[in-house]
């Protein structure tokens, strides 16, 4: 049985913390209902992260559904007569791209130990760095488990006899639910929950004894041409390493490593900013989660101590690989051009309220508002957009509770980007998913805030000392981007 480390129960420190660099929330302005500019789109009445940005071009919106499709595909074992999706694993998480992403959504932590994990999964690693993979990869199961095969085991229910298989599953993660308190400075009360990690069944023989583990859940996948379109001078500005301007944010941008131009680049992408580009994203989902190769990265997802795994028949084609660079981008446009959803009620008396609280507990100062988005030849469309995503996609140091003590590339096992809060309203309607944070601990956006600590630390403080009613419209405004 292994493990996340447990921390001790969640204390409130109730004395007053002085914010530094909190501030009145800035004027309304009207611009803030389209989160992504023009390429805002209204999720109702049937609510999908899957909607084309609402300016693509008629002349893209044959290649983004044709995107669509092929991200839904489910991949199948190969050999096959149907080359064109043949390949799948043979170790994986998932079939298809968005099998975890539900409906471009989050993905879903099961309430329950006695269900295996299905859309999120088991960062793995040993102590050390990687100039590649960021992480050293654990030596026999790499650097996530994957809990499906291409020649599952099956065990017969009645005679115990197992039936023969080619290659195993490397293993099933399950999450079992430990419940801390909370208590406010007024006296209420919330549970949160922490997860401890069991694994059952390796596949391959015990795990390295020092390996480094992280649950991860699905993030939704939406406004992802915007996010690429920032400039990456404008996240520069923001970072603030050694914390100079003395208000206890010290953001940082992570130098990872990008498969495409075979250089260091910043990161911007992925929980620990660890994908310098939403195309390596995309292809690492391939390669890691489905089994899927490609042009960024050939290699099956198997280690030197599986052979049966390396032995397996692949779907490679003439190239090499099982997914084409021509399928391969068309599967990032499609993520690219994946539409924000428009704000609800952003002017509502309680709304706009909460919006001035936002401001004055100083979460903005991680949550940057608003950027706008450079020019582009190839999505023109994207460009020159002032977006609002709520995030300065820096990493930060979000204290010991939510540390996962795995270090990627440049971030520490206690740093996490920023995640962005546009469409954070919405997730239950889409996916039906309110699992929040890295892991999907917290079912509630006011659970996640109480889980903030670090650099964050004296915003959370300054939420628990607010009133009951204004924690409400605080909280509202944010449901409310």
């Amino acid at each position: 049985m292994n493990r996340l480390p447990h921390h001790s129960l969640l204390v409130l420190i109730s004395a007053t913390v002085t914010l530094v660099g909190c501030q009145e929330a800035p004027p309304y302005d009207p611009a803030e209902a389209l989160p992504g500019g023009d390429a805002s789109v209204n999720f109702s009445p049937f609510p999908s992260s899957e909607l084309p940005v609402a300016n693509l071009p008629a002349s893209a919106k044959p290649e983004f559904y044709a995107g669509k499709a092929l991200a839904h595909q489910p991949w199948i074992k190969a050999p096959t007569i149907t080359d064109a999706r043949d390949g799948l694993g043979p170790l994986y998480n998932a079939r298809t791209c968005l099998a975890c992403h539900t409906k471009g959504g989050r993905g879903h932590v099961p309430d329950s130990g006695d269900t295996p994990l299905l859309s999120a999964f088991l960062r793995l690693s040993i102590p050390g760095n990687h100039p590649h993979h960021g992480a050293l990869p654990e030596p026999t199961y790499g650097e996530q488990l994957q809990s499906q095969s291409v020649a599952l085991a099956h065990q017969l229910r009645h005679s115990g006899a197992e039936l023969p298989m080619s290659v195993a599953p490397e293993g099933y993660v399950h999450v079992h639910w430990q419940n801390d308190i909370f208590t406010y400075p007024d006296g209420q009360q919330r549970q949160l929950r922490r997860p401890r990690i069991e694994i059952r069944n390796l596949g391959y023989g015990p795990l390295h004894p020092d390996t480094l583990m992280s649950l991860r859940i699905a993030p939704s996948i939406h406004g992802a041409g915007l996010i690429e379109l920032i400039d990456q001078a404008d996240i520069d500005a923001l970072a603030d390493p050694e914390d100079l301007d003395g208000d206890g944010i010290s953001g940082r941008v992570n130098q990872v490593w990008d498969y495409r131009r075979q250089a260091v680049a910043p990161g911007r992408f992925g929980l620990k900013a660890n994908r310098a580009s939403l195309e390596i994203t995309v292809a690492g989902a391939f390669a890691g989660d489905v089994g899927i190769t490609n042009p960024l990265f050939p290699q099956q997802p198997c280690s030197p101590a599986q052979p049966s795994c390396q032995e397996q028949p692949d779907g490679n084609d003439a190239n090499g690989v099982e997914l084409s660079e021509e399928l391969l981008q068309m599967v990032v446009d499609f993520n690219r051009n994946l539409g924000v959803p428009k704000r609800r009620s952003p002017e509502n008396t309680q709304v706009m309220a909460g919006r001035e609280l936002f401001y004055q507990t100083g979460c903005q100062r991680c949550h940057q508002p608003d950027f706008t988005t450079l020019a582009s030849e190839q999505q023109p469309h994207l460009g020159g957009q002032r977006i609002w995503p709520y995030s300065d996609f820096l990493l930060h140091d979000m204290g010991p509770e939510l540390a996962d003590g795995r270090p990627d590339y440049q971030a520490s096992g206690r740093e996490w980007r920023t995640a962005p809060l546009w469409g954070i309203g919405l997730s239950k309607h889409i996916s039906g998913s309110q699992n929040f944070l890295h892991d999907g601990r917290a079912r509630s956006v006011e659970e996640a805030i109480l889980w903030h600590g670090g650099e964050a630390a004296a915003s959370r403080q300054a939420f628990t000392e607010l009133s009951t009613p204004q924690r409400q419209q605080l909280l509202m405004f944010v449901n409310s981007l």
